[in-house]
């Protein structure tokens, strides 16, 4: 197996992991239709329980007597 010659400087080190800042970003939100809050696209709604206007997952909310 190959194995470098001599030891690659922090600069030239950093410069290759650079290219990793571009990739980090915002995940994209959308707007739910039933409730309005933003979510992840294709997936249930954490606020509501709907998914494509369907309500498929019962959400209890909770409220401040219930923290109590």
């Amino acid at each position: 197996m190959a194995n470098p010659k001599r030891r690659h400087s922090k600069a030239r080190r950093d410069k290759r992991k650079s290219a990793w800042l571009g990739k980090l970003k915002a995940p994209n939100l959308s707007k739910c239709p039933q409730c309005g809050t933003l979510k992840l696209p294709h997936r249930i709604c954490p606020n509501c329980g709907s998914y494509k206007g369907e309500i498929v997952l019962v959400v209890n909310k909770k409220t401040k007597k219930d923290k109590k």
